[in-house]
């Protein structure tokens, strides 16, 4: 692969592209007003809204795409219009360009339902009872439509420098509102990052891969080990409201297994677990 197109040059596009520049890939990326910010990285840029086909006229002829737009809030755009009918105009352009390359989309799993511990794989069923997860699953059956060869890869959680929720509500020894025996499911985005370009590379045609690192967490265990690394005091944790819906974040409690992921993608993890992966935050010193 000599050249690749990111759909999204956000907080996992950046690193993936990263990656593909230190391997001698050339490296285009969307953005819809910050060509400034990805030319300061070696990222020719290219200005272009999913929602609106007529920006398409730029995008050039690669060899490999990664579909990871993410929520922008002020954009005024609701999730159906970035998430289905972004991808699903995307997904038009390419089919009517003739594109031959491997076409991997972000997706996330959330389009899962299971709430009871289960260990969730590719084949489980996909019911999402929460409106983000229907809008993804739409997105995803919206995409394989147009593309049936795509490669959809469903990220756990993505954390990593710059982005290690509840570090500063630790340190000030605030509460944490959440049941504390759920479990979490997360990937390292330096991780999530080579599944990208494994993807792109060794990828099946058609195939869903789960992407999570390789231990489901307690958010007890997670917390807590997030506490000993910031040196703070264990963290106290206050069951949400009953009488309110859970978000559905907080709400989840399902394990995620990723061994298709590391069987065809990705043997071994650089952050195989949480403890690794908070340790190397940490040291950056860099959390939310």
């Amino acid at each position: 692969m000599k050249t690749m197109l990111i759909i999204g040059c956000g907080y996992l596009g950046s690193v993936v592209a990263k990656n593909a520049l230190a391997q001698g890939i050339k490296v285009y990326a969307t953005t819809r007003s910050r060509p400034d910010f990805l030319t300061a990285q070696g990222i020719l840029p290219i200005i272009c809204d999913v929602t609106n086909p007529q920006t398409f006229v730029n995008l050039p002829q690669v060899d490999g795409v990664v579909h990871c737009v993410g929520m922008d809030r002020s954009s005024g755009k609701s999730m159906k219009e970035v998430y289905v009918e972004g991808l699903s105009n995307i997904g038009r352009h390419f089919k009517d360009e003739g594109f031959q390359g491997k076409f991997v989309h972000i997706s996330s799993t959330s389009v899962y339902s299971q709430n009871d511990g289960e260990l969730i794989d590719e084949s489980c069923v996909t019911l999402p009872n929460e409106g983000s997860g229907k809008v993804v699953l739409e997105a995803e059956t919206s995409l394989r439509a147009i593309n049936s060869n795509a490669i959809i890869l469903r990220f756990s959680g993505i954390y990593g420098p710059g982005r290690l929720i509840r570090g500063k509500a630790i340190l000030a020894g605030e509460p944490i509102v959440c049941d504390a025996d759920r479990y979490l499911n997360l990937i390292h985005v330096a991780d999530g990052a080579r599944v990208c370009l494994a993807a792109l590379k060794q990828g099946k045609n058609h195939q869903t891969y789960n992407v999570s690192d390789d231990e489901p967490s307690l958010r007890r265990d997670f917390y807590n080990q997030l506490a000993q690394f910031l040196s703070a005091n264990p963290p106290i944790f206050i069951l949400p409201d009953a009488s309110k819906p859970a978000s559905p974040h907080e709400g989840t409690h399902r394990r995620i297994s990723n061994l298709k992921m590391k069987s065809e993608l990705l043997q071994h993890l650089s952050f195989p677990s949480y403890r690794e992966g908070l340790k190397d935050c940490v040291e950056q010193g860099a959390f939310a």
